[in-house]
């Protein structure tokens, strides 16, 4: 099975547990308040969440990333832990499983390890966000914001070079991208030099798919990066 080449650069948050993400992030986070916790799956109150409103999560890519993820923007819990699709109701990590890109699970509510993030890299996956903002919903975003993020999107994708690009929710991409008509799938037209893909969001909020139906619609997208 195809992997990427190791040797990523590796830049670390300043509050514990250790965050590790890839140079070349979208933006730069904190200070942002530690909030403990007494489980693997942290407890946050709605003020603690609230205080990562407009916070930034690294994109997280590695040397020779061949299928990459496109988030609309981080929600407020996966700013809290700096992990992307962090939720525990999100569906994310469980899809990739059930398809096969990823052969171990991968927990992200507390945070992604080291290890997580070098083995989900590794494999050449890659994540990055159209918005760098964290909110509460996607829906809080304006048009405008998705259509410079699409614009961003397009230059880090040419530096880049994935073979697949697959944005992760089909109303977020067309406003990105005023394709109005697109649907769920592959795109007719390219990103710069990478095969485009539309994927169902796997928000807990997506009551339209389910973990089997994401998985389905990811694999399609991995079988073409080549990476399964």
């Amino acid at each position: 099975m195809p992997r990427a080449a190791a040797g990523s650069a590796i830049i670390r948050a300043s509050w514990p547990p250790p965050i590790t993400a890839t140079v070349g992030a979208s933006g730069t986070g904190g200070p942002y308040p530690a909030i403990p916790t007494l489980s693997s799956v942290p407890r946050f109150t709605r003020a603690e969440l609230d205080a990562f409103r407009g916070a930034v999560v690294p994109d997280l890519v590695g040397d020779g990333v061949r299928l990459l993820f496109v988030g609309i923007n981080p929600g407020l819990w996966t700013a809290a832990v700096q992990t992307h699709f962090a939720h525990p109701a999100n569906r994310f990590y469980p899809a990739l499983l059930a398809a096969g890109i990823i052969e171990r699970p991968i927990d992200p509510a507390a945070g992604m390890t080291d290890a997580d993030r070098a083995y989900f890299v590794g494999r050449g996956l890659g994540i990055t966000n159209l918005v760098a903002r964290a909110s509460a919903r996607a829906d809080e975003l304006s048009t405008a914001e998705l259509r410079d993020g699409g614009a961003r999107l397009v230059e880090r994708v040419e530096a880049w070079r994935p073979a697949v690009v697959a944005v992760a929710g089909i109303t977020a991409y067309r406003a990105a991208f005023g394709a109005r008509k697109a649907t769920v799938g592959r795109q007719p037209d390219p990103l710069g030099h990478s095969e485009l893909w539309v994927v169902p969001n796997p928000s807990g909020l997506n009551a339209h798919d389910t973990v089997a139906t994401l998985a389905t619609a990811y694999r399609a997208a991995a079988e073409a990066a080549g990476v399964v």
